[in-house]
């Protein structure tokens, strides 16, 4: 059991400590006590320790079945009999001496909501148990409420639930932010989908249909290049595919372009056979190529070339696509990659925050370019990939 004490002071001051640390912490804190030094500092530790894993049970929403680990947790942490998480619809995970404290911590669960404030219930509904409810306030409304029931309530308990009710309102906001990320990352892939639609199958049709009297073979070739371009970047399985696969979209793509430029687009490719296997974000190189060729290429004159390159580094695959094209303002870029008000770049913009989210803030795109100077993007993909793609096993 955690002096209360200690556990409102620590708790106090975790909502300005990155999780990293926790970790850290905790996985020094199961090394064993002789690295802990006095008495207070294990204490300190196992707060710490304790608060981590629960972290991780709130992220999903108060309503998760996840949560009553987390009510496991603060029992620990609290000392008390048994501790409840009321969350929205009266959900209630709880842990400890539970026979008949569902009720009672419902009830106690409405006042808080229509206070607002952290209160005492000395025995509630005539259980032996006295009780402190604290609300978890998100976005200035009372999300849910813990409970924790002792005997009796002591005054170093109800600050420490007041503690362990901002602790979990923090962790309930941070996972409605990594859900709106997600959502918006999300709606910008099928943003992707459907941009195709307007400009690149306008273009697509025409350059078919300058074949179909002079060169039949090939305007048919083109129907089956155009068929298999629309198959891959509509298809609804995974969120994952392989090099080789993207390269084949794009293979579709460029010839379809070159269909339209003619000699005025070069591609070329220097790609390490090692790499082809390299899994990736789908829909990841596609929108880079594309973006080279709408916004480097076409609007110059004279046209220009692509390279694509991939590369193994040992625990990465690198990957670049280069143009020789128009270019960009570096400022303009900067824009482009941190707000949504131009949706003509929204695949570069796209790509960029996805790898951000899966490989963390240094995964992202890195872009060199300047006007008149062409562009250069470039990724890097881990090897060994922090999400499971259930439709590649």
């Amino acid at each position: 059991m955690t002096d209360p004490v200690v556990l409102a002071a620590v708790l106090g001051v975790l909502g300005g400590i990155a999780v990293t640390v926790l970790l850290l912490l905790a996985r020094r804190l199961a090394r064993g006590s002789a690295d802990l030094g006095s008495a207070a500092e294990h204490a300190s530790y196992e707060v710490m320790h304790h608060a981590s894993l629960a972290a991780r049970d709130l992220r999903g929403g108060l309503s998760s079945p996840d949560v009553v680990r987390a009510a496991r947790h603060f029992r620990a942490l609290l000392g008390s009999a048994a501790v409840a998480i009321v969350g929205d619809g009266d959900t209630v995970a709880i842990d400890g001496a539970a026979d008949g404290l569902e009720a009672s911590a419902v009830r106690i669960a409405g006042l808080i909501r229509e206070s607002g404030r952290r209160q005492v219930f000395p025995h509630p509904d005539g259980e032996e148990l006295e009780a402190v409810g604290a609300p978890i306030v998100v976005d200035g409304q009372v999300a849910g409420v813990v409970v924790a029931f002792a005997a009796p309530v002591r005054a170093a308990l109800v600050r420490a639930a007041g503690e362990v009710a901002d602790w979990c309102a923090a962790q309930v906001e941070l996972g409605e932010l990594d859900a709106s990320r997600t959502a918006l990352a999300e709606a910008e892939l099928r943003s992707l989908r459907a941009q195709i639609s307007p400009h690149f199958i306008y273009n697509a049709l025409t350059a078919i249909a300058s074949f179909i009297h002079a060169d039949p073979e090939r305007a048919r070739d083109l129907v089956l290049e155009f068929a298999d371009f629309t198959r891959y970047s509509f298809r609804r399985q995974g969120d994952f595919t392989t090099l080789a696969e993207e390269l084949q979209s794009i293979h579709a793509y460029l010839t379809l372009e070159r269909a339209r430029f003619g000699d005025r687009l070069e591609v070329t490719l220097r790609i390490a056979p090692e790499t082809l296997a390299t899994v990736i974000p789908f829909l990841s190189v596609q929108p880079l190529v594309e973006n080279a060729v709408r916004h480097g290429l076409e609007p110059g004159e004279r046209g220009g070339t692509i390279r694509i390159d991939s590369a193994d580094d040992g625990t990465h695959t690198e990957i670049t696509i280069e143009d020789d094209g128009v270019g960009m303002d570096p400022e303009i870029l900067r824009t482009l990659l941190t707000s949504a008000v131009d949706g003509a770049h929204v695949g570069l913009r796209n790509v960029d925050t996805r790898l951000r989210q899966l490989y963390g803030s240094d995964g992202g795109l890195v872009v060199e370019t300047n006007t008149g100077a062409g562009t250069l993007v470039r990724m890097r993909i881990p090897k060994s990939q922090p999400l499971h793609d259930p439709q590649r096993g």
